[in-house]
């Protein structure tokens, strides 16, 4: 199973992550999402856990809790969803698809 973990103190790693779920089961992966250019955390990342039990106890237990002066959110994670883009604007601020056909 897949976990969502919200609210994470800026300061923790993937490693901090991975031992904080491994009291709780076997955890196969963690992953602190960084900021492409600063690489500085996002403050959210997920945890992947083999046994769908265990990863369930993992998120009663630490859902809503306090870490680091921090209230985690934490719950299963749901699939990326597709994000419409919309028009792209060229510097002049003008629809760029208008502009190919002028």
């Amino acid at each position: 199973m897949n976990i969502y973990v919200g609210n994470l103190p800026y300061n923790m790693g993937s490693e901090d992550l991975r031992s904080l779920f491994e009291s709780y089961g076997n955890v196969t992966g963690a992953f602190v999402i960084t900021d492409k250019i600063s690489g500085r955390s996002r403050g959210f990342g997920f945890v992947e856990m083999d046994n769908d039990d265990e990863a369930r106890g993992a998120i009663e237990t630490t859902n809503g809790k306090e870490f680091s002066g921090r209230t985690l959110v934490v719950n299963e994670a749901r699939p990326r969803e597709e994000q419409s883009r919309g028009p792209r604007r060229d510097f002049r601020g003008g629809d760029r698809r208008s502009d190919r056909y002028e």
